[in-house]
């Protein structure tokens, strides 16, 4: 059994909303299907973030009208980091249009 305390975690920033909308990628799978995962971006100064948007609209005004994206508890947060590990996170941030959906 896995101790809570050693499960390595980002913090959630204080005044974090409780539920965000991720931005998700589809991506095949080696058995010829596909999957959703969350798409991580880079910083301009070089570090890997998961991008979290407070509204839907906000989502689709900052990353564009088709991109994918998932509802999640902001408790999930530390199971996303655990399967796909990042360094900070971005709430409500504007992608350049050529990064958009």
């Amino acid at each position: 059994m896995t101790n809570v305390e050693s499960i390595p975690r980002l913090p959630v920033p204080p005044g974090f909303p409780p539920m965000v909308y991720i931005p998700c990628g589809r991506y095949q799978t080696q058995d010829g299907g596909s999957t959703l995962a969350v798409e991580l971006r880079h910083t301009e100064d070089g570090k890997l973030a998961l991008l979290a948007y407070s509204a839907i609209d906000r989502l689709v005004r900052c990353c564009g009208e088709q991109q994918p994206w998932a509802l999640v508890n902001t408790e999930e947060l530390t199971a996303i980091f655990q399967r796909q590990p990042y360094e900070a996170i971005l709430l409500d941030t504007e992608l350049p249009a050529p990064l958009r959906h």
